[in-house]
């Protein structure tokens, strides 16, 4: 499955929320490639998707934090426009290397 994942973590408690957000973007890098400073795109199995959920869920705080996931399919994943600065690393050929 093709996934999106954005997120917003709470950095108000400055130690709490920078060590929420280093282990939200740690879980993303592990599993996708980073589009923009909060979103990643991956291509993940079922496995791997649950055991990214897991992690994820464990590292945000759900009072303060944000995390969103977009299941999008395959004909939509081909029809993805960039525009700007850094254009985002081929999605499926990373996750084929990791």
């Amino acid at each position: 499955m093709f996934l999106v994942i954005t997120y917003d973590v709470c950095t108000k408690e400055e130690r709490a929320g920078a060590r929420r957000l280093r282990r939200v973007a740690k879980a993303c890098t592990s599993y996708g490639v980073r589009v923009q400073k909060s979103v990643f795109e991956m291509q993940l199995g079922q496995k791997e998707w649950v055991e990214l959920k897991t992690r994820l869920l464990a590292a945000i705080d759900t009072e303060q934090d944000s995390l969103r996931v977009y299941f999008i399919d395959q004909s939509a994943k081909d029809r993805i426009e960039h525009y700007g600065a850094v254009q985002p690393v081929n999605v499926v050929e990373d996750t084929l290397t990791l």
